[in-house]
């Protein structure tokens, strides 16, 4: 039989909703840090840390509230307050939450703590964000499968959190990425980055031959995109969802 997905390993013990709504965030964020996108994949880190306190909160017995009461915040001091005769593990009651606290402080507060005059710290915020979610997620996978170890845990969502660290890069308008070891490949991989935006095929064929194809190769990795993408009538390209689910393939099997 195939091995559980994070999702369904997080249900065993997690409610199922906000097992599913974490795992979601927690792949958007990945992707969007592959992508360079500090900001965005912080943001995302905030919505998965919320899923998260929503699902240890449930698991230990209460209900969540009402979103315009919802604060990550007093969810953490309320489950810190629990008694002991309440009998919550201390991974749920102190573990996990105090993880939380820290990275939703980074990606509720990104960029707007930083002197204009200082480094731009949005990638180092986001770097911390998606390492310290994937520690969240991988101790609650742990603990939601009795009698498996941290190391087992990290390696069961490790298809989730494999290569945390930008496949792709941009300077001067120029997307240059090391998705791939073809030219079609090369070229999902540019067009990842800036999806859901279009290129022209014109521009694509360009950045291939900036990435060592040789102009013919180029034109025709780019012809051989058509199952994967859209081309309008100016001749500008977009990734349909055969080309998302591509580039996120060859990410997920990245060395």
């Amino acid at each position: 039989m195939p091995e559980k997905t994070a999702e369904e390993l997080l249900k065993d013990v997690f409610h199922a909703k906000h097992a599913d709504v974490a795992v979601k965030h927690s792949r958007n964020m990945v992707g969007d840090y592959q992508k360079s996108e500090w900001a965005d994949a912080a943001a995302k880190g905030g919505k998965f840390i919320q899923a998260v306190m929503k699902a240890l909160w449930v698991r230990a017995g209460e209900k969540v509230p009402p979103a315009k009461e919802f604060s990550v915040g007093a969810l953490i001091d309320k489950l810190q307050q629990k008694p002991a005769a309440a009998g919550i593990p201390d991974t749920i009651k102190l573990t996990i939450p105090r993880a939380c606290r820290f990275a939703y402080e980074i990606a509720s507060n990104r960029g707007a703590r930083h002197d204009a005059d200082e480094i731009d710290a949005n990638e180092m915020d986001a770097k911390t964000v998606v390492d310290v979610c994937s520690w969240i997620l991988s101790e609650m996978v742990r603990f939601s499968q009795k009698g498996l170890d941290p190391a087992g845990a990290k390696a069961r969502v490790e298809g989730l959190m494999r290569r945390r660290f930008p496949f792709t890069e941009e300077i001067d308008s120029r997307v240059y990425t090391e998705l791939g070891r073809s030219a079609p490949d090369t070229a999902l991989g540019i067009l990842f980055h800036i999806y859901p935006k279009r290129m022209p095929e014109a521009e694509l064929i360009e950045s291939l031959e900036r990435h060592g194809y040789k102009r013919h190769n180029a034109s025709v990795a780019v012809q051989r995109l058509r199952p994967y993408v859209d081309t309008d009538a100016s001749g500008n390209v977009r990734l349909r969802n055969t080309g998302v689910r591509k580039a996120e393939s060859l990410i997920l099997h990245a060395d």
